[in-house]
């Protein structure tokens, strides 16, 4: 009986999502009075790997072959499902990000286990029984999900549980999982990420922008504000629909959900769309002209005036700040 944690790697380096996964299943192993075993998939280098001892895992599981160095769902899933066997895993967790939210409901059929998606504190083990915190309803809400099942996978909402350094001392061993043809019915054929830029669902601060910039020509100061900050942009649907941001800038319901630490919205009204992708956020700070605009409602601060008078306010005061 053991933990078991994926860590998603990116070009070979593990994403701070990862460390908060292995912090996370680390603080249930202790709990639990076993140990935690970490698993990767992809080309990563041992010293890489090492650095998952320092968050608590005690054996690294190592999967590099040319075949699994794209992330295919499929296969992964079953790379995972292999290993929680070998490892007689009951509790698996890996963080609830975009294809962690794809892998986890099916490595819970394949391993008969109960599912809680988008986990937001440690389980509850009261009573003998087997709770956890979750987002509900796009966000909107929380819900403790019990699990009855004697399997279990926990995908972690990333930002939710700090990392915590714990220094274990590590294993890595070498597996080499039989994969099967049918995994690569679909498979990635090319990846194209914007490295210059933080990733928007690991982002602790995220600046974001809506109609009220009036044009794609006025999003300077946004990408000026965010780099002061050390955040990623992010932009309301209308925005992404007129192409004045790639799509990948979307959040929101029917875009990228995320939960950061501070969010700042900027001219953006506040539908129930787009409060759907950000409500986890810890802080939320408004700075719309409309005093009725709904997004005052749900914010922690606000403020009532023009972004183009307000916002460079903010950037020069920031750069006072910095010095």
């Amino acid at each position: 009986m053991s933990v078991l944690v994926y860590i998603e790697q990116v070009d070979g380096k593990f994403k701070k999502s990862g460390f908060e996964a292995v912090s996370y299943a680390k603080a249930i192993a202790t709990a639990q009075g076993t140990s935690l075993t970490a698993i990767s998939i992809g080309n990563v280098e041992e010293s890489e790997l090492k650095e998952l001892g320092k968050y608590g895992a005690s054996k690294v599981l190592n999967v590099n072959t040319d075949q699994l160095n794209s992330f295919v769902n499929q296969a992964y899933a079953s790379v995972i499902v292999e290993a929680a066997n070998k490892e007689a895993a009951d509790i698996l967790v890996l963080s609830n990000s975009f294809s962690g939210r794809g892998l986890a409901p099916r490595i819970a059929v394949k391993l008969q286990a109960g599912l809680i998606d988008g986990a937001v504190e440690l389980p509850q083990t009261d009573g003998g029984k087997f709770s956890v915190r979750k987002t509900a309803f796009s966000g909107k809400a929380f819900a403790v999900t019990e699990l009855t099942s004697a399997k279990k996978v926990i995908a972690l909402m990333p930002n939710a549980f700090g990392v915590k350094e714990v220094n274990e001392e590590v294993t890595i061993e070498a597996f080499a999982p039989e994969v099967k043809a049918t995994d690569f019915s679909a498979i990635v054929k090319e990846i194209v990420r914007a490295t210059d830029k933080v990733s928007l669902p690991d982002a602790e601060i995220v600046v974001s922008a809506g109609r009220g910039l009036k044009g794609p020509e006025n999003w300077g100061m946004i990408e000026e504000l965010a780099e002061l900050l050390g955040a990623a942009t992010a932009c309301s649907k209308p925005v992404s629909d007129a192409d004045w941001r790639p799509h990948s800038e979307h959040v929101g319901q029917t875009g990228i959900s995320i939960s950061p630490n501070l969010y700042i919205a900027v001219g953006i009204s506040g539908a129930i769309q787009h409060l759907a992708g950000i409500s986890s956020s810890k802080v939320i700070v408004v700075i719309n002209k409309d005093p009725e605009a709904p997004f005052f409602k749900v914010a922690d601060y606000g403020i009532v005036g023009d972004a183009f008078e307000v916002v460079p306010q903010l950037i020069e005061a920031l750069k006072v700040h910095k010095g």
